[in-house]
C-alpha cells in the first residue's frame, strides 16, 4: 500500500521528494505520490518536516 499524503498539511518543500529510492513522489502545489511506482519503503516519511506523510 502506497504512502498517503495529507495535502492539508504539506507546505510543498520536496524534501519527500529527494528521499524516495524510487521516484515515487513529485512535487506539484502538493507531493504527490506515484501509486504504481511507489514501495511503501518508508523513507519519505522520516524526511517531511511536518509529518504530512504516512504509511
Amino acid at each position: 500500500m502506497p504512502v498517503t499524503i495529507n495535502k492539508e498539511v504539506c507546505i510543498g518543500c520536496g524534501a519527500c521528494v529527494g528521499g524516495c529510492p524510487v521516484g515515487a513522489l513529485t512535487l506539484e502545489d502538493t507531493a504527490v505520490c506515484d501509486e504504481a511506482t511507489c514501495i511503501d519503503c518508508g523513507a519519505c516519511v522520516g524526511t517531511c518536516p511536518v509529518e504530512a506523510i504516512s504509511q
